[in-house]
């Protein structure tokens, strides 16, 4: 990342290198052999460049001095400037430099977003959620992201090791709401976990696993969450045979996430401060939107299906709304939890 910091200053040097023996050359001739400008900077760029076509007639000593001077000192530092050019040009830096700043630009006035630690089957299906809930967040992946899927065009990658406290701190850890470790490997994830509550000790954590025997460990490190996806994949593929509606059903509420939206979370402290301590009815969320309460967590993690309306609004507690897109939506605008 230090060579792609300074590679702006070094092409600086480069070209401004070429420029001073081209002033240099074009003030020289013009002052000694009476050339107009554009005659005075042709001759100084067929100089330094070895192209040499003729030269002018009633050629000055001055003149003949100052051609001497750019072959000797000019022509080997416009030439090798050129080539380190070119060079940077052919391989790409000057592209991968943009691509890092325009990052580092975007990186610059975002927070409260999300970093997925691993791009692979799970990181995908993790970025494509957040996309349709219009979260930001930040992909790192120690493998490049050259021919991305259109549907990931613009979200934004950094290339590197997330169990490297540098490359957490380039994805913006301190203000980062949440991290999802979704490398294929427990003990990275592990690591990762750790990195990342000691950078940020609020940021909420999910983490992979692949062995059951990690998951105390990851929890103990700090993942607030821990997914075994095989072990998920079996459980539903079973539930899919016991009580295939019910599970389709739920499936089309919470998990056909690339269209739709069905079921929001309401955190109470997004709510207006008026809302606290008065009834779920007084947020009026059916009349006004047509979405329907399913479900009350409050501050200890207790969680209340289908509550009454006449249920007091508590600080610390989420409400969860079940309805269709289009109410979904209205809800959202009504009360935003971004």
């Amino acid at each position: 990342m230090k060579r792609f910091s300074e590679l702006y200053k070094r092409i600086a040097i480069l070209t401004l290198a070429i420029f001073i023996f081209i002033i240099f050359g074009t003030i020289g001739f013009t002052h000694s052999e009476g050339l107009n400008l554009l005659d005075a900077i042709w001759y100084s760029v067929m100089t330094l460049t070895t192209v040499g076509f003729q030269v002018p007639n009633n050629f000055s000593d001055e003149g003949k001095v100052i051609t001497i001077f750019l072959m000797l000192f000019g022509v080997g530092a416009v030439l090798y400037g050129l080539t380190a050019l070119s060079l940077e040009i052919f391989s790409g830096n000057i592209g991968k430099e943009y691509k890092f700043n325009l990052i580092k630009k975007r990186m610059k006035n975002l927070e409260n977003h999300i970093i997925i630690c691993g791009f692979g089957r799970n990181g995908r299906q993790a970025a494509r959620k957040l996309i349709l809930h219009k979260k930001p967040f930040v992909i790192i992946d120690k493998k490049p992201l050259e021919n991305r899927d259109d549907e990931f065009a613009d979200t934004i990658f950094i290339h590197g090791n997330a169990i490297e406290d540098d490359i957490l701190k380039q994805a913006g850890i301190e203000k980062a709401s949440g991290i999802i470790a979704s490398l294929p490997s427990d003990a990275d994830n592990l690591f990762i976990v750790i990195s990342s509550k000691e950078l940020n000790p609020k940021i909420k954590v999910i983490s992979r696993a692949s062995n059951s025997n990690t998951i105390k460990k990851l929890k103990t490190a700090g993942a607030e969450n821990v997914i075994m996806p095989d072990k998920i994949g079996g459980e539903h593929m079973a539930s899919l045979l016991i009580t295939p509606d019910l599970v389709e059903f739920i499936d089309s509420i919470v998990l056909e996430g690339t269209k739709k939206i069905n079921v929001l979370e309401i955190y109470t402290d997004k709510l207006p401060t008026q809302f606290i301590g008065k009834k779920i009815e007084d947020l009026s969320i059916l009349p006004k939107t047509g979405c329907k309460i399913v479900g009350y967590k409050d501050s200890v993690g207790e969680y209340l299906i289908n509550p009454d309306e006449s249920k007091i609004i508590e600080e610390n507690c989420c409400i969860f709304a079940l309805g269709q897109p289009h109410q979904i939506e209205e809800l959202q605008k009504i009360y935003p939890q971004d």
